[in-house]
């Protein structure tokens, strides 16, 4: 059952889970209308005879609950159900929302606009933390992770991307039907739709991409060791976790880009074509192990994720022949001394979650953590820590522990000074 984000509580709902998303899309780029037939498959964890949904600015059309219609409100970014009959704990239903209009994403003031959001011509999705109403009835809280099944119809000369693995693709006059099959968990702030007019393209290693073509000359430059990096963090961190890595380069420009279960997104200014950008390639890479396979329990232990990403960047710097992670964490320890020093990562407010100093200090937590404990205790902490809480999801106290089983030395006091204390140690 899932239960309040302590950083987020107005999103998600209790007293149920979702175990499964069949999405149904149909998008018209042009007018940006989306139609969407969502049916969850829920597990109540507590008797219901109501139950919400979080969902956007949509005109709902129905609501049914095993079939059957029943009475609903939706306001506030809430959809609220009546439930028909009562629903007994441990009970699995079906509930059916069919729902129109243009898609909006979610405004915040800290983040800006979260969610399904217009290219100048097609469309991404771009929903942490909090994006994912912007498109589909969802429960949405990090804690929780669910199959999904999306099919989105858009006209023929687009290209639609979506997590997992397509597994139909129908013509159907003017419009081409894309069905995705994501089987393994996932939290809806990682659900994503990319839709374009892209060029469709393999890696070395077999892996997909969708890039304007444009850039297709640019991209192989800039990709091109992707597949490297790919056998360096498989090696470091254990299996891929899923059952492919898609890369999307949009035709626009992106301020940073974005990682979703399977499948990355970049800015056609993140493509230069000198590997200017690589670090983010490996950044966005390596988040499938770290942030997708293991989740977050709580939105206030965001280090993990964006700790073990930055690092993975020095990690890739050091393997391809540029600066060793020893050097790249002088300079961050530098960097981040000539900037205040009070911000506590694993605990750092929902106003900073994202803040630069979380994935600096969290990468060089780890670095001090690896000189500490020696590459060998380190890197076999790390491939525990993906194999045991693989498609599941984690805290801080359990990688912590985790840590503490590889080494003699107690960590709690370097952990607390790393993570909990203001000042940088």
């Amino acid at each position: 059952m899932a239960l309040k984000d302590s950083y987020l509580p107005a999103h998600g709902n209790t007293g149920y889970r979702v175990a499964h998303y069949d999405l149904e899309i149909d998008y018209k780029p042009i007018a940006a209308r989306l139609s969407g037939r969502a049916r969850l498959t829920v597990v109540a964890g507590e008797a219901l005879t109501s139950f919400a949904l979080d969902l956007g600015t949509f005109k709902v059309d129905r609501v049914l609950v095993e079939g059957k219609p029943v009475r609903y409100t939706h306001g506030g970014g809430k959809l609220r159900v009546r439930a028909g009959k009562p629903i007994a704990a441990g009970t699995r239903f079906t509930v059916e929302v069919r729902y129109v209009g243009t898609p909006r994403p979610i405004r915040t003031r800290a983040w800006g606009d979260l969610g399904w959001d217009q290219l100048t011509d097609g469309a991404i999705v771009a929903s942490q933390p909090i994006g994912a109403p912007s498109w589909f009835p969802c429960n949405d809280t990090v804690r929780e992770k669910a199959t999904y099944q999306i099919s989105v119809t858009a006209p023929s000369p687009y290209t639609v991307l979506a997590n997992g693995v397509l597994v139909d693709g129908k013509v159907g006059g003017s419009t081409t039907t894309w069905v995705y099959v994501q089987d393994v968990p996932m939290a809806t702030y990682l659900a994503t739709v990319q839709i374009g007019q892209y060029e469709e393209l393999e890696l070395a290693d077999g892996q997909p991409a969708a890039v304007p073509s444009r850039l297709v000359a640019k991209f192989a430059t800039d990709f091109g060791r992707q597949p490297a990096m790919m056998t360096l963090f498989e090696r470091l961190f254990g299996p891929y976790p899923f059952g492919q890595y898609a890369v999307v380069v949009t035709d626009d420009d992106l301020e940073v880009p974005i990682e979703a279960q399977g499948l990355s997104v970049f800015g056609a200014n993140h493509v230069d074509g000198r590997r200017g950008y690589e670090r983010l390639v490996a950044h966005e890479l390596a988040h499938q192990w770290f942030g997708n396979s293991v989740g977050l329990a709580d939105w206030r232990d965001i280090w993990l994720n964006e700790g073990f990403a930055a690092y993975s960047e020095w990690l890739w710097s050091e393997e391809s022949g540029g600066p060793s992670a020893s050097v790249l964490s002088t300079r961050a320890r530098a960097l981040l001394n000539r900037q205040p020093q009070n911000i506590k990562i694993g605990d750092p407010g929902v106003q900073d979650m994202f803040d630069d100093r979380v994935y600096k200090r969290g990468a060089l937590a780890l670095h001090t953590l690896r000189t500490a404990l020696g590459d060998a205790a380190f890197f076999s902490a790390v491939r525990e820590w993906t194999h045991t809480y693989r498609h599941r999801t984690a805290t801080t106290d359990q990688f912590i522990a985790v840590a503490q089983r590889h080494t003699a030395r107690p960590l709690a006091s370097f952990f607390r000074s790393w993570l909990f204390e203001g000042r940088l140690p």
